[in-house]
């Protein structure tokens, strides 16, 4: 059983997560719909909605916000040391996109085929 103090920790972690988003959708739409892998109907109706709502959401005892790092290959890659940090920025934010693009592929094949 999970003890309470955990859910409390997993119900603020979401409603934080979510307020982020909103921060994110209205600081830069286009950008935030790449780096949370968004439709554009839901960043609006993410960025739309009232506090109250976002609340009710986030009064779940499921983490809202995904890792996107799969496999321990790319978790490596990504953790390892770097001399460099400006290349290790670079390096991580290549890896993370390639998922975004990998994961966009199915979703656009149904929609030309579908």
């Amino acid at each position: 059983m999970i003890d309470e103090s955990l859910l409390d920790d997993i119900r603020q972690l979401n409603l934080s997560y979510l307020m982020l988003v909103q921060r994110m959708i209205r600081d830069d739409r286009t950008l935030a719909i790449f780096r949370l892998k968004l439709t554009p109907a839901m960043a609006d109706a993410l960025v739309a909605a009232p506090l109250s709502q976002l609340a009710k959401l986030a009064n779940s005892n499921q983490l809202l916000c995904q890792l996107t790092i799969q496999d321990t290959a790319s978790f490596n890659r990504l953790v390892e040391e770097t001399p460099h940090e400006d290349v290790q920025r670079t390096h991580t934010a290549l890896l993370l996109a390639g998922k975004q693009h990998v994961a966009a592929q199915p979703a656009q094949a149904e929609i030309h085929h579908g």
